[in-house]
């Protein structure tokens, strides 16, 4: 009887389990992430989002006795003194969806509401219309918010100061801001500025007259307040403490620049720039020319300087004001145009630093030289400290150091501000500091600093996968804190307080952990293991008062949800999400090991369908960027993909999917992706479940390009996808990536594309690792996605590899969609994408019937009305 009953259950679970449905395109809006996630600051209280890729959003209110669901929920902050929790609630998607498309003005559309809730009674109040809202940073017992008027008005609103019994309003405001503790309150209106103080509802108006005003700031305790102040274009900075105020800057104060106080109080910084000349009147616009001069001095080329104008009009310059003196000093300047005070201001000293004199460089480098200095804030003179840097330097924390990390001696070093003493400070590590499997044609850089020790005592930085506690003086012996070299651990500081600066001696420090080798990942309190598994875990969120933390842990088996963790002695998964994809034949996702055909050892992820029976065939996709296995255990959603192949999606449709890692040899980089991507796929092919005549292969960006790579030099791929290929680089290596305007050398001499050398100084390798020079060999099918948006790869490439492959009569698509990105942007892009590549795979590698933008084209007569599906 119990063998008749076991035999049922197998059949039923068989039964079950060959029901579950291959995923299709319609999954897609439907299916959930969690986004927001925020604490109370006693560990009680948990807010978070669920949100579906397309439609309303709901906000999870949580603590151990109870659970509310607010329908649009979105932003939610507790208060400090946790008892209230405040959020903003969007229009319903459909509403907002009908809305644009009857086009209905600003005016028109539907406005977001307001949600308060009382988290000892759960009570929840909503108002509607609302622009904004506020909360104190570190005070409680009062809560802002600006509600549209009646009369729709863009630049102000009404300002509603609610108490926990009574609310106060102020009209026509323009602006508001708490100060920390929130004691009080800057209020912007049309004829002036408020300060109102929360304790006793009354409003003081310390400035009038219509202007703008913009960029209010508080000292730490709320006793002084400065902002922006313009009246006749004339840009001044204002001052107000002690029902005192005045203008202390009468002109050249940027609108742009943070306005900000010393933790002490004692400084007030402030960003100044010149003033514009004036518009010539005289000018008739359609009598002059309209032309970009390039000049070969220029420290940057056209493009760039035209991708940054509005930066650049912004660009100010910092300055320090001393209320008790009323001092001024101008810090930052055209010849040093960076400075960082170090601790909050209260340091006598900033960094300040400059790459002027060494951009032009930067056109096939990638980056700039830099010139790094000490700066006095008592009397702003300045010291060089180090120039011609291939790096960035940091102050330290409490301004007694400068550090930076030498590329070209590959060692950090520290110049100590009392002394100007410059030291190695990393002499003494008998590991590499600089990252070791770097195989860029460049020097490689550094792995980071994790964090500093109260009174700059120490810092603390990377090695591949150690934390080093180091003296900035070295008189003191670097010492590993952590031992994850023997077993090829990696460990990472997680910062667990936004406001942290520094540790303190003895502090357990929590460590973002990995497993080079098993690819599962963790978390350590020190050398202690907490957790370590096939998950993906993201950084942890703590109460501020409590040892409770929230975080999101997944697998790509598990949906990731929300978990809570009381000081990491009980997990409680609090979330649920996606539930729907029990329904759906999903996949599993291993690691896949070869020897590649360079004799070193190689590593993949093999994602296999649910359902997978050894004793059938699959076909295969290959997919590729540089390396992947590090998320291996990451959850890939089925969604519409910016144009990279959607693998959730495909492997539950029956595909295999093997994504390689590729380790590359400078000069090389098509050989080296043939050396690691081909003997991979001959690899999978010795079993028999890999359909070794169905192979198609994937990739976008650098991926496409590899797939263009490799459909010249092997007959081996029944189907290729190039995403934004790179198809020449003779003619790519001259041309602008438009998105930064930047000139594309780089790449090709110090960075991905990994040549290491001119054109003319190696023109040949250009020559070979260029699929265009080498299309006659190609025998596979080509699908091609190139925008004409593209700000990183010229589209031109893309043309180019079509109309060279079309000139040779090899089957060939190409797919431009619309003043779109590198990368697809807009969902209904990337949803035709994803039927598309289905459709190409399909056809080629399951025999499935051509559609109709295949088999015979879409003409341009017929756009907008025929999508060939």
């Amino acid at each position: 009887m119990k063998r008749i009953t076991t035999c049922i259950m197998l059949l039923f679970s068989l039964y079950t389990y060959a029901q579950k449905k291959p995923l299709d395109h319609s999954v897609y809006d439907s299916w959930q992430n969690i986004g927001s996630k925020i604490i109370s600051d006693n560990g009680q209280w948990i807010a978070y989002t669920i949100t579906p890729q397309e439609g309303d959003a709901t906000l999870i209110v949580y603590n151990s006795k109870t659970q509310l669901a607010i329908p649009r929920g979105y932003n939610p902050v507790i208060t400090k003194d946790n008892q209230y929790l405040v959020f903003a609630i969007k229009p319903p998607f459909a509403v907002t969806r009908q809305a644009k498309i009857k086009k209905k003005k600003a005016s028109e559309m539907p406005k977001d509401s307001l949600g308060v809730i009382t988290l000892s009674s759960e009570a929840v109040w909503k108002t509607a219309a609302v622009r904004s809202f506020k909360t104190p940073e570190k005070g409680s017992g009062v809560i802002t918010y600006l509600q549209e008027k009646p009369q729709y008005d863009s630049t102000s609103g009404t300002l509603v100061i609610m108490y926990p019994n009574i609310a106060d309003t102020v009209k026509d405001v323009q602006e508001y801001a708490f100060s920390k503790p929130g004691n009080k309150l800057l209020i912007a209106t049309k004829t002036g500025v408020l300060l109102w103080d929360v304790a006793t509802h009354k409003a003081d108006t310390v400035s009038r007259g219509i202007g703008t005003r913009k960029q209010f700031a508080f000292d730490e305790e709320g006793k002084q307040a400065a902002w922006y102040s313009t009246r006749d274009s004339i840009k001044q900075l204002y001052y107000y403490t002690q029902d005192t105020g005045k203008i202390i800057v009468e002109k050249d104060v940027s609108p742009d620049g943070k306005i900000w106080f010393s933790r002490n109080g004692e400084r007030l910084f402030f960003g100044t720039a010149q003033a514009p000349a004036p518009k010539d009147t005289n000018i008739v616009d359609f009598e002059v020319a309209k032309v970009d001069i390039w000049n070969y001095k220029d420290d940057y080329l056209q493009p760039m300087q035209l991708k940054n104008t509005d930066k650049e009009l912004k660009r100010n310059y910092l300055a320090v004001y001393y209320p008790a003196n009323a001092k001024l000093i101008q810090l930052a300047d055209k010849d040093m145009e960076n400075v960082l005070p170090a601790d909050e201001g209260n340091s006598n000293y900033a960094l300040g630093y400059t790459d002027k004199g060494e951009r032009v460089a930067m056109q096939w480098t990638g980056h700039t030289l830099k010139t790094s200095w000490l700066i006095n804030l008592n009397d702003g003179t300045r010291k060089q400290v180090k120039e011609h840097l291939d790096s960035t330097s940091v102050i330290s924390p409490d301004g007694k150091y400068i550090l930076w990390y030498d590329v070209q001696q590959r060692h950090w070093f520290t110049y100590e501000n009392a002394t100007g003493i410059t030291r190695n400070i990393s002499a003494l590590i008998p590991t590499a500091m600089y990252e070791e499997d770097d195989d860029h044609p460049d020097a490689p850089g550094p792995y980071g600093v994790a964090v500093w020790e109260a009174k700059d005592q120490f810092v603390y930085i990377y090695d591949r996968y150690d934390i080093w506690k180091i003296d900035p003086v070295a008189k003191q012996p670097p010492v590993a804190i952590t031992e994850g070299r023997k077993n090829r651990l990696r460990f990472r500081y997680i910062s667990l307080d936004k406001e942290e600066r520094y540790i303190v001696p003895g502090q357990q420090l929590l460590l973002e952990t990995f497993n080079d080798v098993t690819k599962e990942n963790g978390l350590y309190l020190n050398k202690k293991k907490i957790m370590m598994g096939p998950f993906t875990i993201n950084t942890p969120v703590k109460a501020k008062n409590a040892d409770v933390y929230i975080y999101i842990k997944g697998s790509y088996l598990l949906s990731p949800d929300i978990y809570l963790n009381n000081n990491f002695k009980k997990e409680i998964q609090l979330s649920h999400i996606n539930p729907q994809q029990q329904q759906y034949n999903w996949g599993t996702a291993e690691l896949f090991k070869w020897t590649a055909y360079n004799g070193k050892q190689a590593e993949g992820i093999l994602y296999k369908p649910e359902d997978f029976d050894s004793t059938k065939k699959y076909p295969v996709i290959l997919y590729f960027y540089e390396k992947l296995t590090e998320d291996m255990y990451a959850y890939i959603p089925p969604a519409p993909t910016p144009s990279r192949l959607n693998i959730s999606f495909f492997v539950s449709r029956g595909y295999i999917v093997l994504a390689p890692d590729i380790t590359y040899e400078n000069g090389h980089p098509g050989k080296s992706a043939y050396n690691y991507i081909v003997s991979g796929a001959r690899a999978l092919a010795q079993n028999t479940w890999a359909d070794s005549l169905h192979m198609g292969i994937q990739g976008q960006s650098w991926g496409g390009y590899q797939v263009a790579y490799l459909v010249t030099q092997t007959n081996l791929f029944k189907a290729a996808w190039a995403g934004a290929p790179v198809a020449n680089m003779t003619s790519a290596y001259g041309g602008i990536r438009w998105e930064t305007g930047m000139n594309r050398q780089f790449q090709y001499e110090r960075s991905q594309s990994r040549i290491g050398a001119t054109l003319w100084d190696k023109p040949e390798l250009y020559i070979e690792n260029s699929p265009l020079f080498h299309l006659p060999n190609v025998n596979t099918p080509v699908a091609i996605m190139s925008n004409d948006a593209d700000g990183a790869v010229p589209w031109y490439q893309g043309i180019e590899l079509f109309t060279g492959l079309r000139r040779l009569g090899k089957p060939v698509w190409l797919l431009n969609y619309n003043n779109e990105a590198h990368n697809l942007v807009l969902r209904q892009n990337r949803k035709d994408i994803q039927r598309r590549e289905q459709q190409f795979f399909d056809h080629f590698l399951k025999d499935a019937p051509a559609p109709e933008w295949m088999e015979t084209g879409v003409p341009a007569t017929e756009k907008g009305k025929n999508w060939g599906w």
